[in-house]
């Protein structure tokens, strides 16, 4: 009788439906024939910052989506959205219903600068100016004050390049994008022509891809301004770097000696942005009446080192530029779930050994929340089959033990009911994205994302009389909740 029962399933959970969830569950499925894996995210809609972070004139790049979607098709895959794990339901009520819990759930906020004047309206993080025009709900009221000619980004990574190209986009580009109908009418509006950007180190030690700086380059109706200056000596550095270095940095170096094009007479002055080195930020500087920002007081630095690891020493001197709009890029930062999850609050991750979270068995994280918020699509897939590959180790060694039955989301959605908490299954969410593609449509676009939670779960339309009720519950309860 023992040997001809079957092995109990085991179940797994992930927490964030992010690229990092998706990956972690694509893999656990692909490699255990029996697994049986739910997906958590506190949002009603999936995909994380596959939705909310990629360039809106970035589609290809959201083609990941198919891949997230036959994920979430399969059989032994579920997903659960509108549900916030360390409020709705606790992390170790989750480890009471599943053998085995992966914590996937990203970054969801910013490094701040920690200098005066960072507080003042016009300064705005890129996190929350990214999710404004990507459409996160959190961001959906930011109103960024866009009245200004000059706007200084203070980072040189692929976000920073991305928000400058937003702003410096012509129109009837961005209107064939998912870029939500509100960010596009306050972009109409805007008086911004000139954008900074600002970086601690040299040239060599940019942070973007040649991709995003060929883009906007590229970008029509907007000119670069490099100073050849900051390329002097370059050539012999560059020559043993690494082949994406050093393209890079010719590329850079080509677009700094290119003479600018005439201009014809009576045409209007062109947008144009460029690159500053060598500067960190020492104070956004007070307008006269102190009620906006007016510019950024810079030191200026030298580098001591070479390469990825040199480091920008401050050499006394400083300059100020005025600006009206500040974005700061420096970086997204994770924060602590639960307080039953260890966290490493200096450098903003948890504590991990191969996605293993130490001293809990039975945890497991990956992605941002695991190795820190850098690197691209890419990166986090193979940092998430890392952890996948953690958790079926431990099921096969016997370190997970699958033998007592988990009843999973039997468990989570009776304490979830309790707790007056509605989920969104994937085909509620398929019912969402048709709304929003049928708006996009109308206006002649791939789609109009919904910014409001509330409006997200009534765009899932209820089988019955008792679950539309329910939708409307959980629609009052969104809008009582505080910061969601």
């Amino acid at each position: 009788r023992w040997l001809s029962s079957p092995a109990p399933a085991p179940r797994v959970c992930v927490v964030g439906s992010g690229p990092a969830g998706f990956y972690t569950a694509q893999h656990i499925l692909k490699h255990h024939g029996g697994a049986l894996v739910d997906i958590y995210e506190k949002l009603p809609v999936p995909f994380g910052l596959v939705r909310f972070g990629v360039a809106p004139d970035h589609p290809e790049v959201k083609n990941v989506i198919n891949t997230f979607t036959q994920t979430a098709h399969s059989e032994r895959c579920a997903y659960y959205g509108n549900v916030t794990v360390g409020r709705d339901v606790t992390v170790p009520e989750l480890q009471r219903a599943y053998h085995a819990v992966v914590l996937s759930y990203g970054a969801e906020d910013n490094r701040v600068l920690g200098i005066p004047g960072e507080n003042l309206p016009g300064v705005y993080s890129a996190r929350a100016f990214v999710g404004w025009y990507n459409g996160l709900p959190e961001n959906r009221d930011l109103k960024p004050d866009l009245s200004c000619d000059t706007a200084l980004i203070l980072g040189h990574g692929n976000v920073a390049l991305d928000i400058a190209r937003i702003l410096l986009s012509p129109l009837q580009l961005l209107r064939k994008t998912d870029i939500t109908d509100s960010s596009l009418a306050a972009l109409a509006c805007s008086k911004v022509k000139r954008v900074w950007l600002v970086g601690r180190r040299g040239p060599l030690q940019v942070a973007f891809t040649i991709k995003e700086l060929r883009e906007m380059i590229n970008l029509p109706g907007a000119r670069a301004v490099l100073d050849p200056a900051d390329f002097t000596g370059l050539e012999s550095a560059v020559k043993d770097a690494p082949r994406p270095r050093k393209r890079l940095t010719e590329l850079m170096m080509k677009t700094a000696l290119e003479k600018p094009v005439e201009m014809q007479a009576g045409a209007a002055a062109p947008r144009e942005w460029g690159l500053k080195f060598q500067r960190s930020p020492l104070e956004v500087l007070p307008s006269a009446d102190g009620s906006r920002a007016r510019g950024v007081r810079l030191a200026l630095t030298r580098l001591e080192g070479s390469g990825d690891s040199a480091k920008a020493v401050p050499t006394g001197d400083e300059e100020e530029l005025e600006c009206g709009l500040v974005l700061s890029s420096i970086g997204y930062r994770s924060l602590p779930l639960d307080p039953a999850v260890p966290f490493d609050s200096q450098r903003g991750v948890i504590p991990n050994s191969s996605g293993r979270v130490e001293g809990v068995p039975g945890l497991y994280c990956s992605g941002w929340v695991k190795r820190g918020p850098t690197g691209v699509i890419i990166t986090t897939m193979n940092d998430s089959f890392d952890t996948a590959q953690s958790v079926l180790e431990d099921l096969q060694g016997g370190v997970l033990d699958a033998s007592p039955f988990r009843e999973g989301f039997g468990l989570v959605e009776s304490i979830l009911r309790s707790r007056g908490v509605r989920p969104v299954s994937f085909s509620d969410w398929q019912k969402i994205d048709a709304a929003e593609v049928a708006r996009g449509k109308a206006a002649g676009k791939p789609r109009e994302k919904i910014v409001d939670p509330a409006e997200m779960l009534a765009a899932a339309p209820a089988a019955s009389k008792a679950r539309q009720l329910w939708v409307l519950s959980t629609c009052e309860l969104y809008t009582s909740r505080k910061g969601h």
